[in-house]
């Protein structure tokens, strides 16, 4: 019998899905697809290969038509770029089969296409276009996410003893309507864990947990819960959720990937503001618009335009400095996560065309769009001057302004030299052409070829001199350009120098091809302000001013949807960054409506939020099963239980610092990155780069194009896209980190040493390492497993010659180093 159940499954497996049972693309592949892919297609492809013309019998305009192939056969292999004909037309390495026949792709099309077929070629379903429009205001604004706040009443619930605040009337009236019954509370010491992890993302201490345990007052947690919010680690912790989700890095993602030294001054902003507990409406503002608000001092404004580096940390691509630089994939990146982190909308959808599902039209996506045409951004470097550029001073004008202007005098003379040194090279090369010519026309025996060639060859050595006097000046250029400014500067945006104005629409997302203008405003379903016509700058002041306004019915919700998601695991609307009409619908509608109600009346306190939900009962309760509360709510949405997690690859490699004393608690300052005079990457030669520190891991350096190892390896943030929810892997190469990183034998050679300080004997070491590790004290067993294991550990090693201290040590390096591999060291009840 098993064989026969067995045999359809393994024939299953080896057939693999049918064409009928491919899988849907994700949102984010649609997003890429309609973003990059099809625009690239439209204007390149499918004149030949379209509905109206099929060159060698190949369509290239729908799902089906590019699975079939043309008459040669398939052009695609999904998931594999290198097999595919399509990619190996595009990259032109074969002389018989080169597409486009006349003009080339550019490096990043070709790119965009071998990463749409290595993630499967998905192609969406319904094809998008803007021939017919149908009228999307009116058809999509009723969606809940886009109606007002509304004026909740507080449910009545049966059980009036249970709940502790607010909170836990909306959790319990839906329980009860269900028919569940919450579990019991959490225990002393599994709480003190939870919340530390949750608001400091550092392990309790021993003797913290001994406090809260023998504090039998009623207000004890929420003692608790205030001495942590005050902690500095509190910014470190929550602002890394911010950097999630505004996509950080320390480098631009050009094709060099230059380093940014100036960007780790907005991310200790983000930190601090944090600590501060700054006003979450203010916090926008003054990332979108801050070097256009009112400062009460010097410092003040100094914040408020490093503050500005969200806008500035918009990934770059390509390497151009000039007018040939694609600023619109710059643009676009702002304006996407601008939706995404703020609105909850997938608003560079619309780049190309009307949304498909949300009420946002490609007018809004330009509107949008003016803004941060009409701003000026800064450069790192690129592969022409690899130097910095249009960085802003934090100092007055009247120390900047003097440098930047002899500077840029300087520059104009080492231009000019340039300059003239071109133009002589370029008439020596006329000389040497026009030599060149006049050989043939003098026979073997005249007198003028010998002057012919005297001359030739003194144009020729002239050639190469003025070359070499080129490329001296340029580097003599370069290097002056290099030098670091005798002041510090940030990487932040101004307003525009170049442009300042409304955007005309790119039709089909192509630059190339304009259509009409279109006034700078906001998102017509959420009122669409216009720009007033006395404004004279890039409007972002009243951009952030719309984006805040307390009658947005987006920016609060999603705010306060992502503090709940943060310390729940899930968000109250399960996808973050979506609240559009894709994304899932809220559990508890009321609920989040009336948080994000009291978020804005509090004055738009992300700490008040704090209190509010982590002093609720709901939040308190254990992560135990209950069978029946599983059978009808497995996913436990309604909030029946505590979801036990792992820890987040930052909060697993702090706290190996922390029990092992080797914690850096310092704030973390600017990278080591090589000497800016040295700079000269390429994207045949980018930056690559790990440094090291005893630091909390938020100061870690991370870049764009690679990925830092270690948060790479445990499910940190993409560097490159809005990290709104971050998955949870298991895999092999996890555990070959523990068993093998020289990172984790430091931390535990550390933890041992500590232990070996702090107790003589090994039955307290034993009992201080479960404290420390894991919160808690040793069973009897542990305590008698702990003894056997170091037994046998000494034993081994004094086989091989290893005694006194050395054996000592190395044994209980190996035992400790089991415990930060245990599951209970990593995972929070």
């Amino acid at each position: 019998m098993k064989r026969m159940i067995f045999l359809p499954i393994l024939l299953i497996l080896v057939a693999g899905p049918s064409a009928a049972e491919e899988p849907r693309p994700t949102p984010e592949q649609v997003q890429f697809f309609e973003a990059k892919v099809r625009p690239l297609l439209f204007n390149h492809c499918q004149r030949c290969h379209g509905p109206e013309k099929q060159s060698s019998g190949l369509r290239l305009d729908s799902a089906a038509a590019v699975r079939k192939g043309g008459d040669s056969g398939p052009v695609l292999v999904p998931g594999k770029p290198e097999e595919s004909r399509l990619i190996r037309a595009v990259r032109r390495r074969d002389e018989t089969l080169q597409m486009p026949p006349k003009e080339p792709l550019k490096p990043e099309e070709v790119a965009i296409l071998t990463e749409w077929v290595r993630m499967g070629a998905p192609w969406p379903e319904a094809p998008a276009s803007t021939a017919t429009r149908p009228d999307i205001d009116t058809a999509r604004r009723n969606h809940w996410s886009f109606r007002p706040l509304a004026e909740v009443r507080i449910p009545e619930v049966r059980d009036v003893a249970w709940p502790l605040n607010e909170v836990d009337r909306f959790i319990l009236a839906q329980l009860e309507a269900q028919g569940l019954t919450p579990v019991e509370p959490a225990d002393k010491r599994t709480l003190i864990r939870r919340v530390t992890f949750d608001l400091i993302g550092l392990p309790p201490t021993p003797e913290e947990i001994a406090a809260f345990e023998a504090d039998s007052s009623p207000d004890a947690f929420a003692r608790v819960v205030d001495r942590l919010l005050a902690s500095p680690h509190y910014g470190e912790r929550w602002g890394r959720h911010w950097l999630d989700v505004v996509r950080y890095a320390d480098t631009a993602g050009d094709n060099s990937d230059y380093p940014v030294p100036q960007l780790y001054k907005y991310r200790n902003w983000v930190i601090q503001a944090f600590n501060q507990d700054k006003p979450y409406d203010q916090f926008l503002r003054e990332q979108i618009a801050g070097d256009l608000l009112p400062a009460r001092d010097d410092q003040d404004r100094y914040d408020k335009l490093i503050a500005t580096g969200y806008l500035a940390n918009s990934r770059r691509f390509g390497s151009y400095e000039d007018a040939r630089y694609q600023w619109y994939l710059t643009y676009e990146d702002t304006i996407d996560n601008l939706g995404r982190t703020i609105l909850g909308l997938t608003i560079s959808c619309a780049r190309c065309h009307d949304h498909k599902f949300d009420p946002i039209t490609t007018e809004d996506y330009y509107a949008l769009y003016g803004f941060f045409q009409s701003t000026r951004y800064p450069w790192p470097g690129t592969e022409l001057s690899k130097a910095p550029y249009d960085l802003v001073p934090l100092v007055p004008p009247e120390v900047s302004e003097p440098v930047m202007k002899e500077r840029q005098a300087k520059l104009a003379v080492f231009d000019a030299e340039i300059q003239q040194l071109e133009k002589a090279k370029a008439a020596v090369a006329k000389a040497v052409k026009e030599a060149e010519a006049a050989l043939p026309s003098f026979s073997e025996e005249s007198d003028g070829k010998e002057e012919g060639e005297r001359r030739l060859a003194e144009a020729r050595q002239q050639f190469e001199e003025l070359t070499k006097a080129v490329q001296a000046a340029k580097i003599r250029r370069e290097r002056f350009a290099k030098t670091p400014l005798p002041f510090e500067t940030a990487y932040a945006v101004a307003e525009g120098t170049r442009w300042v104005g409304n955007a005309r629409i790119q039709i089909k997302g192509d630059p190339g091809r304009l259509g009409p203008e279109v006034p700078r405003r906001f998102l017509t379903v959420l009122g669409g302000q216009v720009l007033p016509a006395g404004v004279k700058g890039s409007g972002r002041l009243e951009l952030a001013g719309w984006l805040t306004d307390p009658h947005n019915p987006l920016t609060a919700r999603v705010m306060v949807n992502r503090i709940w998601q943060y310390h729940f695991g899930r968000g109250i609307v399960a996808t973050p960054s979506d609240f559009g009409v894709r994304g899932e619908k809220p559990t508890h509608p009321e609920l989040l409506d009336w948080l994000a109600r009291r978020f804005i009346d509090s004055g738009w306190s992300i700490k008040a939020m704090h209190r509010l939900i982590v002093l609720s009962r709901t939040y308190q309760l254990s992560s135990r099963d209950h069978p029946a509360n599983a059978m009808a709510d497995p996913g436990n949405t309604l909030r029946w239980r505590y979801n036990r997690h792992r820890l987040d690859a930052e909060s697993i490699r702090d706290a190996m610092l922390a029990v092992s004393g080797g914690l850096d608690r310092s704030p973390g300052g600017p990278h080591p990155f090589p000497n800016q005079t040295t700079w000269d990457f390429t994207q045949h030669k980018p930056f690559k780069a790990v440094y090291e520190t005893n630091r909390r891991s938020v100061y870690l350096m991370t870049q764009r194009i690679q990925r830092h190892p270690y948060l790479a390896l445990f499910d940190g943030p993409d560097t490159n896209a809005s990290t709104a929810v971050r998955l949870t892997s298991t895999t092999p190469l996890q555990a070959l980190f523990l068993f093998n990183d020289p990172f984790v034998h430091e931390q535990a050679r550390k933890f041992a040493a500590r232990l070996l300080a702090e107790y003589p004997e090994d039955t307290g070491r034993i009992e201080r390492a479960y404290l420390l590790a894991f919160g808690r004290p040793a069973t009897a067993a542990e305590h008698a497993a702990g003894k056997s294991y170091l037994a046998r550990v000494r034993a081994k090693l004094a086989s091989t010659g290893v005694v006194g201290e050395e054996q000592t040590a190395a044994a209980w390096e190996s035992y400790v180093r089991a415990i930060l591999m245990a599951n209970e060291f990593v995972y929070v009840n």
